[in-house]
């Protein structure tokens, strides 16, 4: 079955821009991307938009609908009426590029602050040994595809420019959760993400978890265990004392 949709995208660059309308055949089955793509073959041909895999996998086609941070390919139409104007924007956290593509940089910048694993002095790679559940313990952290939808949605980046350069964003600090699970790892992950990544401006509203296409638990199984850590490490009076202990034993 064949309809009309009303679409209205988001056009213009980082000097200035507006939302245009259009009116697109849509066929059953489809998504917002492949109307995208209509779009750009019938009536809008300089239209920019980032994707790639069209199968979820990837997180390049990340962009706002109706104002809720999604992947285009991977909205289907028959989420909306036919009567609803369906209305497409960029990511409103990062810098607009060109149209529907952002400057998601700032994310690889957070990244790149990270460092990675620390194996413990004196274990060479081969001999690292672990239980299966510690494997599985972080494993679904791993299906990130780093859409950074999560990052978008987040109030703490995308209301407030200057929190920026100290935090790091629920991707990220899901990351250094994630290093703080493995118990091969001796870095004070626990130190980096509350001094270094700003887990403290986290005040878990699980706008994050709401938005990941992978449904990743990011506020309930990794920033709120994370929290927990850090505040039983610095508030805890026995966990306080352990810790003074040790380090006069060293």
């Amino acid at each position: 079955m064949t309809y009309n949709a009303k679409f209205r995208v988001w056009r213009g660059d980082s000097d200035s821009g507006a939302l245009q309308d259009f009116t697109v055949d849509v066929n059953e089955g489809e998504v917002v991307l492949d109307i995208i793509h209509r779009l750009q073959a019938t009536q809008a041909s300089d239209l920019a938009v980032r994707w790639n895999c069209k199968a979820g996998k990837c997180g390049s086609c990340s962009a706002e609908i109706n104002g809720r941070p999604r992947l285009l390919c991977m909205t289907r139409m028959s989420t909306f009426t036919e009567a609803e104007t369906i209305t497409v924007t960029p990511l409103r956290a990062f810098p607009v590029i060109r149209d529907l593509v952002t400057d998601v940089s700032f994310n690889y910048e957070k990244a790149r602050e990270i460092p990675s694993f620390a194996p413990p002095p004196g274990v060479a790679p081969g001999e690292y040994r672990m239980q299966q559940i510690d494997v599985e313990r972080p494993q679904e952290f791993r299906k990130c595809i780093e859409c950074f939808l999560c990052q978008d949605t987040c109030h703490v980046v995308r209301d407030h420019e200057e929190n920026k350069k100290s935090f790091a964003g629920p991707r990220y600090l899901m990351r250094i959760a994630e290093l703080d699970m493995h118990p091969l790892d001796a870095r004070d992950r626990q130190r980096d993400a509350q001094e270094e990544h700003g887990l403290g401006f986290c005040n878990i509203t699980k706008c994050c978890s709401d938005v990941c296409p992978e449904h990743i638990k990011i506020t309930d199984n990794a920033l709120i265990p994370m929290k927990e850590r850090v505040a039983d490490r610095k508030y805890d009076p026995l966990v306080w004392l352990g810790s003074k202990i040790f380090r006069r034993d060293a």
